[in-house]
């Protein structure tokens, strides 16, 4: 199914980003370790990854309803772009360091979190609602082949040539990223001025709108409820992932690249699936199903120690997550207005990071205790999922 050329320009933009984004997830951390050999430090950049991109979510959604969205995709990527660049050369003339490198990844984290909702925020403009799934659908799939398969083994390729090679062609990647999005033509929607952004306004107080709408609106705040749990869910497991194939699985750090690398492909599964599952069976079903589908897989890894039965679980349960996220977002899509879709997506982005950093500090706790409590809690927390998706969708029409 063709969705059009100015969908295949956004598929494009996002595809090179991504790629970009794959490099990144190797060799920011390996630029790190020769930088300084405490883990404190290197474990330092996730958590300032993380806390940049919930502190800039809010503001970030407000721009997105206020200004071009073409515009502030392209520009997203282009001063990643330059961002990049500017530390590859330091880097290559030997110039900064570890501060530096955290500066650079603050900055590269704020303006991811701009492109991301840029993007989503974009799809309806560029396709019709009955082919949100798809097109959501297959810049997932993009995005999975370039974020696991493609990007992180490059990425370690060109860092064995140099420090600054794989920084150099992040920063090629992104600035191109940026070039494709201009070629975009978006027709936006006619704003009401209910929902529309207010000229002096103050940012906070237009991101507050997008909250007070999505705790209002029965299916996409009970979606982003859900999206918050599941999050919480999802890291209780993955949090110790690394920790439960040494010691349940008793695989050593090749083994668990190669399960990392199997479940991705479930996720690559699901990317093409998750339209035709909810053509056939609606989003309430396809939804309650593939929060099934994880509860199941995280219940089962819980009590296995075969690393190969593993592989094949975590690959179920990526394919659980992909379709859920797909349905989730082509619903949001749909409901949201578009004058506010920015920051409904903030919104709602940032309910997904609260939960992860709970499901992360509990995953901690309870591997303590014992390492398959945190995966099989996780299980029951897709269980809970479930419940709330079955009553949450029950009488609203989406299909």
């Amino acid at each position: 199914m063709s969705l059009g050329r100015s969908f295949r320009v956004l598929w494009g933009a996002n595809a090179t980003s991504n790629l970009a984004d794959g490099l990144a997830f190797v060799s920011i951390p390996l630029l790190a370790t020769s930088f300084t050999d405490d883990p404190r430090w290197i474990a330092g950049l996730s958590t300032l990854y993380a806390l940049v991109r919930l502190f800039v979510a809010l503001p970030i959604g407000v721009w997105v309803d206020r200004v071009d969205r073409r515009l502030i995709l392209a520009v997203a990527n282009i001063l990643r772009g330059v961002a990049v660049l500017a530390l590859a050369i330091c880097v290559h003339l030997g110039i900064g360091g570890l501060v530096l490198l955290y500066a650079a990844y603050a900055v590269i984290g704020t303006l991811e979190s701009a492109a991301d909702n840029v993007a989503v925020s974009l799809v309806p403009s560029l396709v019709q609602k009955d082919e949100l799934d798809t097109a959501n659908g297959r810049i997932s799939a993009a995005q999975l082949v370039a974020d696991e398969f493609a990007g992180p083994p490059l990425g370690g390729f060109l860092f064995a040539i140099a420090a600054a090679v794989p920084l150099f062609a992040m920063g090629g990647l992104w600035a191109a990223a940026g070039l494709i999005a201009l070629a975009l033509l978006v027709r936006r929607a006619p704003t009401s001025g209910s929902v529309a952004t207010t000229t002096g306004a103050s940012v906070w107080r237009e991101a507050v709108a997008g909250m007070v709408w999505l705790a209002h609106h029965r299916l996409v705040g009970g979606l982003a409820l859900i999206g918050a749990l599941a999050s919480v869910g999802y890291m209780l497991a993955f949090s110790i992932l690394v920790i439960f194939a040494q010691e349940q699985l008793g695989e050593d750090g090749v083994g668990y690249g190669l399960i990392l690398a199997v479940s991705a492909l479930g996720g690559l599964v699901g990317s093409f699936a998750a339209a035709r599952i909810r053509s056939r069976i609606g989003y309430r079903w396809t939804i309650v199903a593939s929060l099934l589908t994880g509860a199941a897989s995280l219940l089962a890894l819980a009590v296995t120690n075969n690393g190969v039965v593993a592989s094949a679980l975590l690959a179920i349960y990526i394919l659980h997550a992909v379709v859920w996220g797909i349905c989730a977002t082509s619903l949001r899509q749909r409901f949201v207005p578009d004058a506010l879709l920015g920051r409904v997506n903030a919104a709602s982005r940032v309910l997904g990071l609260i939960g992860l950093a709970l499901g992360s500090l509990f995953g901690g706790i309870l591997a303590g205790v014992h390492i398959v409590l945190p995966v099989a809690t996780g299980g029951a927390v897709f269980m809970i999922c479930a419940g709330l998706a079955l009553a949450v969708i029950r009488t609203i029409d989406t299909d």
